[in-house]
């Protein structure tokens, strides 16, 4: 490990590891411009559709589907093989983008992001165990930090793409597009992937039925807490999604073939800290994305683009940190783990204290802290949850990082609405009704943001 630490990012950029590198980063690219790309050109389809009451479905279609996918793919990969799982998932994350191409109405539109939701959950929860598998560990970090630092990348040139067909009012061609570059990642990744021998043996294991019914459940409830007015139904349905998800948990250390690992969220174990710590991080990061944008627009008068852009400050601020930081040793990984969740909630008491009266380069500042606070732990987290894995659960352990990522940030965006509409967003008509949920909506989140220490603290021992 310490060879690899004197090399710095030599040790991982090694031509026999390139080819899989290129493929793994591109496919979290196409996947991370196709969400920003459909932000830009929504509008444009709701115009030449109709459809204005669904424009948040073909959002949460998406993130159901890909956290349903998700959980499954470790299975999947064992059964199948990684390279034909990885290929399976971008094809379909293909035929999803050229469903959306042909859509004559909305609902089309919702069916096809459906079907994309379930091949980019495939695809992003592999390519974490191709690092598991393709790399030696004392690289995992570094691996992990470019992983996630394609989402900085394409900040930039997701809304650039899309707004680029939006203007020449053909947004089916950036569907179209979408499709040519997954058909093309799919031969690149058939190619480049090692064919491996499906690892299971024996019989076809059932399908997990009750515990994948259990996942859509939770996946439901947390999304229905957007369309519900009542506090009182929205903190109720968030409980419901919570106990489907500690069932499921419950029937999957008792089944032959797991979902997650089985020790997932146990406190005593590393793999169980650490799922708990990333599902922790990413509720705190949560309500940046969706109401720090509107807060900006609404209370300070910035257009759409300008705050979209000032929030991306925090996903460049992770890309920076996760960078920065990959190449750390020995105890500074542990202090910068230990560190993470502290930094992420001085960062959003500075957002809860500045966005009520003003826009100063002290907000943006602030923003960026949020992002760097996940960034500087974020690889040492998944390194954990991966590296601690029980014998048995490597592959499984490896997908899950992904998995449970995408379901904190589900359980935050419902938290985020809870504590929304606590402090009176939706009703909001004058400046202060606007300045009051500006403070209390990002300072809530302070609350995760402390357990998430406690987490890191349990995890560093």
């Amino acid at each position: 490990m310490d060879d690899a630490a004197d090399e710095g990012w030599r040790s991982l950029l090694r031509p026999e590891w390139m080819a899989t590198l290129a493929v793994l980063l591109s496919g979290v690219l196409l996947q991370s411009m196709n969400v920003l790309m459909l932000s830009t050109v929504l509008p444009t389809i709701v115009g030449e559709l109709g459809g204005v009451a669904m424009m948040s479905w073909p959002t949460t279609a998406y993130l159901a589907s890909s956290i349903t996918a998700a959980t499954c793919a470790a299975m999947l990969a064992t059964m199948l093989g990684v390279r034909t799982t990885y290929c399976t998932g971008v094809t379909i994350f293909g035929a999803g983008a050229l469903l959306c191409s042909l859509a004559p109405t909305m609902d089309w539109v919702v069916a096809g992001r459906l079907v994309q939701g379930f091949g980019g959950g495939l695809e992003a929860a592999v390519a974490y165990v191709v690092v598991r598998r393709t790399l030696p560990e004392p690289v995992w970090p570094r691996a992990i930090a470019l992983l996630s630092g394609m989402w900085s990348v394409s900040v930039l040139l997701g809304p650039l793409v899309g707004g680029i067909f939006a203007r020449l009012g053909n947004w089916r061609g950036a569907f179209i597009a979408v499709a040519a570059v997954a058909a093309l990642l799919t031969a690149g990744a058939f190619v480049v992937l090692r064919s491996a021998v499906a690892e299971h043996k024996g019989p076809v294991p059932p399908v997990p039925a009750a515990r994948v019914a259990l996942i859509c459940a939770a996946i439901a409830a947390t999304s229905a807490v957007s369309s519900i007015e009542w506090p009182v139904a929205k903190a109720g349905m968030i409980c419901g999604a919570i106990l489907c998800l500690a069932l499921m948990l419950r029937l999957n250390r008792e089944a032959p073939m797991a979902l997650l690992p089985r020790d997932a969220f146990s406190l005593r174990t590393p793999t169980g800290v650490g799922l708990w710590l990333v599902l922790l991080l990413c509720i705190t990061f949560s309500p940046l994305q969706l109401y720090v944008p509107i807060l900006l627009q609404r209370l300070h008068g910035l257009d759409a683009l300008a705050a979209g852009y000032a929030v991306a400050g925090a996903s460049l601020g992770w890309t920076a940190a996760s960078v920065a930081s990959a190449g750390a040793a020995g105890i500074w990984r542990d202090r910068l783990m230990l560190a993470g969740p502290a930094v992420m909630g001085a960062g959003l008491m500075g957002i809860a204290l500045l966005m009520p009266e003003s826009t100063s380069s002290a907000l943006y500042f602030a923003i960026a802290v949020v992002g760097i606070g996940i960034g500087q732990c974020w690889p040492f987290v998944a390194h954990r949850v991966m590296s601690g894995a029980r014998p048995g659960d490597e592959t499984v352990a490896a997908s899950s990082v992904p998995t449970v990522q995408q379901m904190g940030f589900a359980l935050g965006a419902a938290l985020a609405g809870l504590a929304a509409n606590a402090s009176g967003l939706a009703d909001a008509v004058t400046d202060q009704g606007l300045r009051d949920a500006a403070f209390w909506v990002p300072a809530s989140f302070v609350v995760p943001a402390a357990l998430a220490c406690l987490a890191s603290l349990r995890l560093s021992r």
